[in-house]
């Protein structure tokens, strides 16, 4: 009875992964379709950018917005980089929305001060509580904005300086509320964590984002390199902290308003990306629970309209996807007791049923393939990438136990800090992190259980060849070095080693 149990939940979980990676594929698809048939009729999906030569009464004023907290490693150089903006000072406004309670808010100031002298309409708006985080310094913001528009930029950003002449040619339709660039990477390079990271994002910045908006599905808001129409967000509810992703939380609330998200995958916003495992992790936690946040809020909602079935399942698969992660750590755990208690009379049949998830890495991996065929910068030879692929699979597994306690806590409505992810202004091979300020001191709780699920695992393996059951040891050791390389970066990292 507790065998037929475990494995009903163990070919739960597998379809579960299969569906998901079914709609992932279905996205990879349309994105192929969409891209040759750009090639084919040579179309162009972009408009020629606004003048910047006109007279400035022919220019909108416009509003960017960095919301920072405790970031005095990169501060200074985002402020510089929007003071070099082709935009008329005049119809240019800059918003610093600092919360930081370090050194970074009298860098702020400093800068602030200097680009005011210089005629710029920059402004530092500080509070002492932080209450709703990033999305509550946004809100406490709007009464303030002048611009019909609104660019923003997190901290780690380096925009190119002609992006807001390059973004306001499509709110001519008057129905467009938001306008979102790819991030593109400035220390791609620097590790093999970065190069992951860069690896699995720019699926989200091609499959996930251009299909989406190529098949008229729901796209988001990826919080950052971004421009809103104001009368979007006010129309739509304002920003809310009630999620650790207000961007994702507002981009729905607005398209089911009626508003039009345009994604530009041609435009690229560099951007930093975490170097340390811990970084990373909270990255994840705040992307993976705030997801399952935004589901149990807004789901119930979109199912009820009136939306097609494919805009709806795109949208379930969307913001489910956070949930993905417990669905993996369940299939992981019940391995080992399935294998006990397995008998030579159903071996075939877990066999069998583990065919979904060999589909299942084949559609990850021809997801992760369309991704890389468009662009100069993500191309790569079949070695490297099938490397990648296998990393990449590696790290997802180890981060599942991680990423299913953030979606599980997610899903129940747990309310938890914003905690932002520290940059160090690491872009050269030669950059040094470790020695810098805001890097984690000791292992929390979860980092432990990781290290325990990598003994687990190795036990298994042990007992494996000792009962000479055989058939379950390639998956068991890809956890145990899942687990291990995780556990051991996460343990490396805190110490500074």
């Amino acid at each position: 009875m507790l065998e037929l149990l475990l494995g009903i939940i163990y070919l739960c979980c597998l379809l579960g992964i299969f569906l998901y990676c079914l709609m992932m594929m279905h996205l990879a698809l349309r994105y192929m379709l969409h891209k040759n048939r750009e090639r084919k009729n040579k179309i162009e999906d972009q408009l020629p950018p606004m003048s910047n030569d006109l007279a400035a009464a022919a220019y909108p004023v416009v509003t960017v917005q960095l919301p920072i907290f405790n970031e005095m490693y990169v501060v200074e150089r985002l402020i510089d980089r929007i003071s070099e903006f082709q935009y008329p000072k005049s119809k240019l406004q800059i918003q610093v929305l600092d919360d930081s309670t370090d050194e970074t808010l009298d860098i702020s100031r400093n800068k602030v001060a200097e680009y005011q002298a210089k005629g710029f309409d920059i402004t530092l708006l500080h509070r002492t509580d932080r209450s709703g985080y990033k999305a509550g310094a946004l809100h406490e913001a709007m009464p303030h904005v002048k611009g019909e528009f609104i660019a923003i930029f997190d901290a780690d950003f380096l925009p190119e300086t002609d992006f807001i002449l390059r973004l306001l040619p499509y709110f001519q339709d008057r129905g467009m509320g938001l306008v979102q660039t790819r991030w593109i990477h400035l220390n791609k390079e620097y590790s093999l964590l970065t190069r992951l990271q860069a690896f699995f994002l720019d699926v989200h910045f091609s499959v996930e984002q251009a299909g989406r908006n190529a098949s008229g599905y729901f796209m988001n808001f990826n919080g950052t390199a971004g421009m809103w129409r104001k009368q979007t967000i006010l129309s739509s509810g304002g920003w809310q902290d009630d999620t650790l992703t207000e961007d994702l939380d507002l981009s729905y609330r607005a398209q089911l308003k009626g508003w039009q998200f345009k994604f530009l995958e041609h435009i690229g916003s560099p951007a930093e990306l975490p170097v340390d495992m811990r970084a990373f992790k909270s990255q994840q936690f705040r992307w993976i629970k705030g997801g399952a946040e935004v589901a149990r809020k807004l789901l119930p909602n979109i199912l009820r309209t009136d939306l097609s079935l494919g805009v709806k399942m795109n949208a379930f698969s969307h913001l489910m996807a956070s949930s993905l992660y417990i669905l993996v750590f369940t299939l992981v755990i019940l391995s080992v007791p399935l294998l006990l208690l397995q008998d030579e009379n159903n071996t075939f049949d877990y066999l069998r049923i583990s065919s979904f998830f060999f589909i299942s890495n084949f559609a990850v991996a021809f997801v992760h393939y369309v991704s890389t065929r468009y662009f100069e910068d993500r191309r790569m030879n079949p070695f490297r990438f099938l490397f990648m692929l296998v990393s990449f699979l590696v790290l997802t597994m180890g981060l599942s136990l991680h990423n299913g306690v953030a979606a599980l806590r997610g899903l129940r409505g747990e309310r938890t800090p914003f905690v932002r992810t520290p940059k160090f202004n690491i872009v050269k091979g030669s950059d040094t992190w470790r020695s810098k300020a805001y890097t984690a001191k000791r292992l929390d709780l979860v980092s432990v259980l990781e290290g325990l699920v990598a003994l687990y695992f190795l036990a298994a393996i042990f007992f494996s060849f000792y009962t000479n059951n055989l058939i379950f040891i390639p998956f068991f050791f890809l956890v145990f070095i899942s687990y291990s390389t995780i556990f051991i970066s996460t343990v490396r990292h805190t110490t500074g080693r």
